[in-house]
């Protein structure tokens, strides 16, 4: 089976090289996001997808857009049978879309139609749910509205992050990608059209939306914190300086939202139960665990970490 593979971050890499490793597939060409600058120092970075195809050998391509008659035209080229799409970050047109032999496929990281866009994991935390998944789906020229062909489906632990349910999806891909592909072939795929009441959008996080607001509940907080790592990485302000919060856990102490309840270990009252810090960062400096920085600062049980009055 012939395959053009499009993919941009690390969660498409292990999907990646199980195709190359297997002998069924031949993935004639990678297409993945233009080179960005990353870093304070703006360093021009390959996306993930390119390093990985680059050490396996096969040729990479990064138009900027797939409007156009040129990249089409190049992927025809290759005569796939099928487009696999991870992660890839653009949305393919009609005339791509009509390409292959057995359709484009892509594989999202939520259980469809729940979590569509662009931060369906990241998005599954925040939102506190207690169960995610990966979808294979025969795409269209809509935001992931594409037909179900299979699910797998996992447990969100309660403190597990964005970071290591990203890892898990990204594992659990390969899998999930060659059964559904093996399935086109031997034309017994079932697909399932989307029931679009049921549908909900997972908008890119934003660092605007990062900062802890301690008036609402330690839950969502909690939630938001695993979430946002590893980024942007939620935060607070503690004496007026930018304080990263990496991993909190929930307690049921009580206190004003903001207040420092306890030191040892540090916890936080929020508008409803508390949170006890665990890692954080305060800016210019290392990460550290919550106890030790507080040592560091001479906090005291009562002190606020942000006040609202």
């Amino acid at each position: 089976m012939n395959i053009v593979f499009m993919g941009t971050p690390d969660f498409a890499v292990p999907s990646l090289k199980a195709l190359a490793a297997d002998t069924r597939f031949d993935v004639k060409a990678v297409f993945t996001q233009p080179d960005k600058p990353v870093g304070r120092k703006k360093v021009l970075t390959p996306p993930d997808i390119k390093v990985c195809a680059e050490e396996l050998g096969i040729s990479v391509y990064q138009p900027d857009s797939l409007k156009n008659d040129e990249t089409a035209e190049l992927i025809e080229s290759f005569a796939p049978d099928v487009i696999v799409v991870i992660a890839y970050g653009k949305i393919l047109p009609q005339n791509i879309l009509d390409i292959p032999k057995y359709g484009c496929v892509n594989i999202h990281g939520s259980v469809l139609p729940k979590l569509r866009g662009a931060a369906p994991i990241q998005r599954a935390v925040i939102e506190g749910e207690k169960v995610t998944g990966i979808t294979a789906m025969k795409m269209d020229v809509g935001l992931d509205t594409g037909d179900i062909i299979d699910v797998v489906k996992t447990e969100i632990d309660q403190n597990e992050t964005a970071g290591e349910l990203f890892d898990r999806l990204s594992a659990m891909a390969p899998e999930l990608l060659i059964h559904t592909l093996i399935s086109l072939e031997n034309g017994d795929a079932v697909f399932t059209q989307q029931d679009n009441d049921l549908s909900t959008y997972a908008k890119p996080l934003s660092k605007d939306e990062a900062e802890i607001d301690w008036r609402t509940n330690a839950e969502d907080i909690h939630n938001k914190v695993r979430g946002m790592n590893p980024w942007p990485v939620a935060f607070t302000y503690y004496k007026s300086k930018k304080l990263k919060v990496f991993q909190t856990c929930i307690t049921n102490r009580k206190g004003k939202p903001g207040e420092i309840v306890s030191l040892e270990p540090p916890i936080v009252a929020c508008g409803s139960g508390a949170v006890e810090l665990v890692s954080v960062q305060l800016e210019g400096k290392k990460q550290m665990s919550a106890e030790e920085f507080f040592r560091g600062q001479r906090t005291k049980v009562g002190d606020m970490i942000v006040s609202y009055e």
